[in-house]
This record gives C-alpha cells, structure tokens and sequence, in this order.
C-alpha cells in the first residue's frame, strides 16, 4: 500500500471517529438520551465522576475485543489489533466532544432544542460512520463484534445490530436502577430516554441518504485505494 493511499485512508477514517464522537457529544448535551453504544460508559462516568466517559468507552471496547477473541480464537486476524488504537483514540475525541459542549453552555432544557441536539446528532453521527467505512482503516471494537456475532448466529447484521443495541441499553438501565435508583439516568443527567430511540432508529435511515452523498464526493480518491483482497 502507498504512502498516499495510507495517509488518506486514516485520515477519512479519522474525521469520521472524530464526527461520531462529535456526535456523541451532541447527544450528551441534549440531554434527551445518547446513542446506545454510548450508554455503558455514560452511566458508569455519572457513577463514578473521577472516569471520563472517554475512559470508560475504551475500556468497553477492549472488552468487546477480548469477547471477539473468545469467540473467534484461531481465527482471530492480526489486524483486527488495530481495533485498539482505535479504542484509545476514540475514547479521548469523546472526551473532547463532551468537553468542547460543555464549555459552550449547560445541557439543554427546552424541548424544541433538545429534539436538534438529537437530530443533529444523528446526521453527523450517520457522516461519521460512512467515512469510517470510507477509508477502511481505524476498526470499532462495537461495529467489529456486531459484524462477527452476525458472522457467527448466521443472522442479517441489522438484526444483530438492533439486539446487541438493546442489549447495551438494558445493561445500563439495570445499572442507572443500581446505581440511583432509576432507568433513565442519575435523575439530572438523562442517559436513556426517547433521544436515544431517535438514534438508534434514524441514524440507519440518514445514512441512506447521506452515504450515496459521500460515496460520489469521494469516489476520486476512494476508487483508487486498493481492494480488501488485494
């Protein structure tokens, strides 16, 4: 692989994770529900302050890797490893995202805002993803475990998604009702609530109409970058 080819390859890849961590900043600040792959660290950050949710999100990551080398064993590829800078890098664009909202103003309280933030939210979070895909380097540890379950069960990948979504969502329900009593957050900071629905639902239909967008704007540099088989 050229140099060119790399260095453009990462650098889609890596304005995409910093749009999805964008995202899940916006998503925070509406203060309406985040996105479900966002909900562990967000709960588990509410519990224990000390812990960014940039630090809790790349050790849920490394736990899906550990998950994926569990079910894979042999079969686990050596550049599925790149899913661990990924990991770290992702987790600390989180942080900043959170910390860049943070310091423009107070989470929102009006409804009508809080709905944008959301929606908002899911157009960059649907960009995000397609050039992830885009440039085919960084791997999250989430995508790449959804992709492999569904390899494994023999089941559609949006199946999977939706159950291994759910999933997330009522782990960190079960720990907002440990940690405080309640299923939607710490009763100031809302984890769980109809925002994170609206992302889990639309940032699938967004992407179809944002990926055809993103596919023909980069077409001149991604049809050049040489193919998984090759």
């Amino acid at each position: 692989m050229k140099a060119k080819e790399l260095v453009q390859r990462y650098g889609i890849s890596t304005v995409g994770l910093v749009l999805v961590a964008l995202g899940v900043g916006l998503s925070i600040k509406s203060n309406l529900g985040i996105a479900p792959p966002s909900c562990p660290p967000t709960i588990l950050n509410l519990k224990w302050t000390a812990v960014s949710v940039g630090t809790f999100t790349w050790m849920m990551h490394l736990l899906f890797i550990l998950i994926q080398l569990v079910i894979l064993r042999k079969r686990f590829k050596l550049k599925y490893l790149m899913q661990i800078p990924a990991a770290f890098v992702f987790g600390y664009m989180c942080d900043g995202a959170i910390w860049l909202f943070n310091s423009i103003d107070a989470p929102a309280t009006n409804y009508a805002v809080q709905i944008l933030l959301s929606l908002a939210s899911v157009v960059v979070t649907a960009i995000g993803i397609k050039l992830e895909v885009l440039g085919r380097s960084w791997i999250l540890a989430g995508d790449m475990t959804t992709a492999i379950l569904a390899d494994e069960t023999k089941k559609p990948f949006g199946t999977v998604k939706i159950i291994f979504d759910v999933t997330l969502v009522a782990v960190t329900a079960l720990l907002a009702w440990l940690f405080f009593g309640l299923l939607t957050g710490n009763g100031s900071t809302v984890v769980i609530r109809e925002g994170t629905l609206i992302l889990a639902l639309l940032t699938g239909a967004c992407m179809r109409v944002t990926d055809p967008l993103l596919e023909k704007w980069l077409r001149p540099i991604t049809s050049t970058f040489t193919p998984h088989n090759a």
